[in-house]
């Protein structure tokens, strides 16, 4: 009787800062990966290999930490199974394989299934000279990929950016499609996105392999339900679990495998609408308020390029509603009671926020999504900022 493998070496794989050498080493482990050798765990930081196993259970392909934005990341397993499932289900929907343009970090889901895509389908990856984004090397390295269908990952700071130089944005033109994720794309940035190329908004996480929804409407293979207003997403594409992690938020029900997660929703004419976290409704004097709604009125206020809010602690109202907001390049700062005055209009006096700053630009972590934690800290006093 041939002997069934249960579990395989997990190698730590300690990403170099140069990004086309980070892209070549990992190219060269998923190669490995999906013969099955062995399983990876992308680092940047070497302290980062602290508590890791030495195996994982057979499958396993990558161990992969989440972004932390809102507390302590979690290290995922996600299996081969996974990753392929998830590479044929977008390849499908985006029309087929193409080449990709990284520009996140390898060692995040989103950049790390822009090289998975590529290896699963056989196709090239270029990455940005130097490891900086900025308009101009994004519009170089665009020019500069091979002919071809062409796509690339961003998130909606990166698409502000380059929406505001001229160069980038006649790049952006050049891609079959762009997806979108990591935060909410307001819908002014939007609109200008969708004028000059063909915008795809994915919504998904580490523990579903990145982006599972694109454009409201789950991959094939994935599924979605929402129970008592939050979002669960079964499939293939749905990880195996947390490495010591007390809570985890995944079930299987008959053959299918579920994940919780954090995020509230709704359907709206047959799409899915996230609606937020959950941590993100701020109960304030006892009215709940929509963090995801007040930065949607505060960024349709003319000079506002974003906005990020939290409900902080409060003797008198339990939870304030607090917002940290960037004004557009060669705007002013907005007043404070416009942008009050906005909130209320449309949500209602308890929405207003109590605590306003604003900001040259948005805290970010390594992946390039907000930096909440540090948002957070900002608005409670502990940071540079104006208050307005």
């Amino acid at each position: 009787m041939p002997h069934t493998l249960t579990s395989v070496p997990l190698t730590p794989l300690l990403l170099p800062e140069d990004p086309e050498t980070a892209l070549t080493a990992l190219q060269h482990a998923l190669d490995e990966v999906h013969r099955g050798e062995h399983a990876i765990a992308p680092l940047t930081d070497p302290a980062a290999a602290d508590g890791l196993p030495r195996t994982v259970p057979a499958g396993t392909a990558v161990v992969l930490s989440t972004s932390g934005s809102s507390g302590v990341p979690k290290r995922t397993l996600l299996s081969r199974n996974a990753l392929l499932a998830s590479a044929q289900a977008s390849a499908e929907r985006l029309g087929g394989a193409g080449d990709w343009l990284l520009c996140l970090p390898p060692g995040f889901v989103a950049g790390f299934q822009v090289i998975s895509r590529a290896v699963l389908g056989g196709t090239r990856v270029s990455a940005l000279a130097g490891g900086h984004f900025d308009p101009a090397g994004f519009a170089a390295a665009a020019r500069a990929m091979p002919a071809g269908r062409r796509y690339t990952s961003l998130v909606p700071t990166q698409v502000q950016r380059l929406l505001a130089d001229a160069e980038s944005r006649e790049a952006l033109g050049g891609f079959d499609k762009v997806l979108i994720g990591g935060a909410r794309l307001d819908e002014q940035t939007g609109a200008r996105l969708r004028a000059v190329t063909d915008a795809v908004i994915t919504y998904g996480m580490t523990e579903t392999c990145g982006g599972c929804v694109y454009d409201g409407r789950p991959l094939d293979g994935v599924r979605v339900r929402i129970v008592d207003d939050i979002v669960h997403l079964g499939g293939e594409v749905v990880a195996d679990g947390y490495l010591d992690a007390a809570e985890q938020p995944f079930y299987l029900e008959g053959e299918t495998r579920w994940y919780r997660t954090a995020d509230r929703g709704r359907w709206s004419r047959g799409l899915l609408e996230p609606l937020g976290r959950i941590d993100d409704l701020i109960n304030t004097g006892g009215v709940k308020v929509s963090a995801v709604a007040v930065e949607q009125a505060l960024t349709g206020v003319a000079g506002v390029q974003a906005a990020v809010v939290l409900g902080l602690p409060d003797r008198e109202w339990g939870e304030a509603v607090g917002a940290y907001v960037v004004s557009q390049p060669g705007f002013s700062p907005p007043e404070a009671a416009v942008l009050r005055e906005a909130v209320r209009r449309l949500l209602g006096r308890a929405a207003a926020p109590k605590r306003l700053l604003v900001g040259g630009e948005l805290p970010l972590l390594p992946n390039s999504k907000i930096d909440r934690r540090r948002v957070r800290e900002l608005l409670a006093g502990n940071g540079i900022g104006a208050e307005l």
